[in-house]
Formats: C-alpha cells, sequence, structure tokens
C-alpha cells in the first residue's frame, strides 16, 4: 500500500493564517522524507474549510520545498477555469515540480460555492465535461482548436507544454458512483471518501468501469494493475487509544464545523439537499462510520488493514493534519504513523 497526505488547510483561528502555511510545508517536507506518495490539496471557496483557493499557487511552494514527493490539486474546479489558462498553469506548475505534478479534476460538491462565482450549479456538469474534453485539447496539442458549448478556441498555440510527456496524469475523487463510473470510464486514478458502504458501491463501480475500458489511461508501476485506487481517512495516532481520541476529538470537531460552515449560514435550502457528501455533526458519528482512525498504532494498523480488505484499496489518503490541531501534537502522531503504521501497512 502507498499512502499520500490530503489537506483542506481549513482556518485553525488560534494563529495567523502565515503561521499555517508555514507549519504545513514543514509538515509536508517530514511527508516527502517519509516516502509518502503525493500531496494532495482541495479546492474551495470562500469558506473556512479552505485556506487554499488557487492550490497551484501552495502546490508550487511544497513542490520547491521537497524533492521526491508527488503534488496535485485534488480537485482542480474545472467549472471555475478557462481552460486555456489552467493549461498553461498546469504546464508551469509539471515544470517547476520537474514532473511531479498529478492533475485531479472535478466539477466542485459545494452549490454555494459555484453560485458565488456566478456558476448555476444546474449547469455545472456539462460545464464540466466541456472543459475537461477542451482541456485535455490544451495539453495534448502544440496547437489546438476547439469548439463546444461553453469554450471555443481557434489555432491557439501553446508554448507551455508539460514536463511530462504526454501529460499529467488525472486523478478524480468521488463520493457517488456516477463520478466512479465516470473516472474508470476515462481511465483516471481515483479516490473515494465516506462511510464504508457508500466507499465501497463507488470503488466497486469505478474498477468494473476500468476494467471495461482495459485499465488506466496513464499506468503506475507503483500501484498493482497500474492504477492508484484510494480511501481518504482522518487518522491521529499516539500512545493510547485514550491520548489519541483526547488530541484527535476538538480538532476534529473544529474541522467539521468548518465543514459544515456554509450549510449551517444557510440553512435548509434546496443547495444544502444537494451536497451529496457526509456531513456528520459530531466526533462520534464520524468514529462510527469510521471515517476517522484515531488510537494507538496498534488500533490505528488494526483498523486500516480490516478497512483495506473490506475496500479494495491500494492507496491511503491520510488526513493527518486537520481542524484545531497544533502542528506539535500533528508532527507528534506523524512520527508514530511513519515509525509504527507504514511498515506494517506497507506489503497490505
Amino acid at each position: 500500500m502507498k499512502f499520500g497526505l490530503f489537506d483542506h488547510i481549513d482556518r485553525a483561528d488560534d494563529r495567523p493564517l502565515a503561521q499555517q502555511f508555514d507549519e504545513r510545508i514543514e509538515f509536508v517536507q517530514a511527508a516527502d522524507r517519509a516516502g509518502f506518495y503525493c500531496l494532495h490539496v482541495a479546492e474551495h471557496h470562500s469558506s473556512p474549510l479552505n485556506m487554499c483557493p488557487a492550490p497551484s499557487i501552495y502546490l508550487s511552494m511544497a513542490a520547491r520545498a521537497t524533492k521526491q514527493i508527488h503534488i496535485g490539486p485534488l480537485v482542480y474546479l474545472l467549472t471555475l477555469y478557462t481552460p486555456l489558462r489552467l493549461a498553461e498553469e498546469i504546464c508551469m506548475l509539471d515544470h517547476i515540480s520537474k514532473g511531479r505534478l498529478e492533475v485531479g479534476v472535478g466539477r466542485g460538491v459545494s452549490p454555494f460555492e459555484l453560485n458565488f462565482h456566478r456558476v448555476d450549479h444546474d449547469d455545472s456538469r456539462n460545464i464540466f465535461f466541456d472543459a475537461y474534453a477542451c482541456l485535455n485539447k490544451a495539453l495534448g496539442n502544440d496547437v489546438f482548436s476547439y469548439e463546444g458549448q461553453y469554450f471555443s478556441y481557434s489555432d491557439v498555440p501553446m508554448s507551455l507544454r508539460p514536463y511530462q510527456d504526454p501529460l499529467p496524469p488525472y486523478w478524480y475523487g468521488s463520493s457517488n458512483t456516477v463520478g466512479a463510473k465516470w473516472a474508470g470510464e476515462q481511465g483516471m486514478h481515483f479516490t473515494s471518501n465516506g462511510p464504508i458502504p457508500e466507499a465501497k458501491e463507488n470503488i466497486d463501480a469505478y474498477i468494473a468501469a476500468l476494467k471495461k475500458r482495459g485499465g488506466p489511461a496513464q499506468p503506475k508501476s507503483e500501484f498493482p494493475g497500474g492504477a492508484a485506487i484510494g480511501q481518504l481517512r482522518h487518522i491521529y495516532v499516539a500512545e493510547t487509544d485514550e491520548d489519541a481520541r483526547r488530541v484527535a476529538k476538538p480538532a476534529l470537531e473544529h474541522h467539521i464545523r468548518n465543514l459544515n460552515w456554509l450549510r449551517m449560514r444557510h440553512g435548509d435550502t434546496e443547495f444544502t439537499r444537494r451536497l451529496n457528501v457526509h456531513r456528520g455533526t459530531s466526533y462520534e458519528s464520524w468514529e462510527e462510520n469510521r471515517m476517522v482512525i484515531a488510537g494507538s498504532p496498534e488500533t490505528v494498523i488494526s483498523e486500516i488493514t480490516q478497512q483495506a480488505g473490506m475496500l479494495g484499496i491500494n492507496y491511503l489518503l491520510t488526513y493527518l493534519f486537520f481542524g484545531s490541531m497544533a502542528f506539535e501534537d500533528a508532527m507528534r502522531s506523524f512520527k508514530l504513523f511513519q515509525k509504527e503504521v507504514m511498515p506494517k501497512l506497507a506489503e497490505i
């Protein structure tokens, strides 16, 4: 099993944002030295959930501060970009990282955020498909033209080309079977989220579609079968289960408040009901759904091993530094995860 590092960089409230960025870069450097495969950063807007609404800027900083860990958005919200502008940005970041870029794409799960940018949620799926097709054209050709429903270009020279040949690998994260199936049909690498029953359905839908396609578009030798199949989990490791829960609970509850902030701000609306991801409001509900794994090294190893077997994953997308967690607490957990947990799970 390979390990990835996921982050929203949600607002902690008890320290300046500049300090949070410094702490995160130091944390990513530790993950780089520990052999983590990739840093994945979310994109959200107008919410304390995410202080990184321009992921390429942060990822550029992370790329220059590290040596081997891959970097990538999970995801770029294609509905909020013009494809030409994003294609050029992707090429720049691929060169800055010397070919370590992994490109996650999506349309965005929050109708509120899309609406802030004057994008109608009802149109967002079609905009996403159009933008994705156009982005592929731009990244894959020296000169490209494209005529779609929302985007149109004619004889555009692509002076910037990707560092990777032919282009960086695509990733897709989904909490529903429709998106999972589409990702498999495209031959993308995939990550899921949420409670085990829903995650299992998503991963199974992805694997079936990928198998029908004949495999990934850009196989990776690091993963059996060539495709990364991942699951996101919030994880905290301490010497005892009690110590782990003592630190993880307030940090995660802060994160959950950030996660639900837009929904709570707007109340019970049509937009709220369209949110199709798990939005439990307590640590206990996340614990019950096995979405947070907090405990001693033995407890964490046992739980991850069980979930990996049930879900059929080869990639664990770890969320190790979240909410209001202090940097020192995050590093203590990280060191235990690196020393005690990773070696036991590497051969799964």
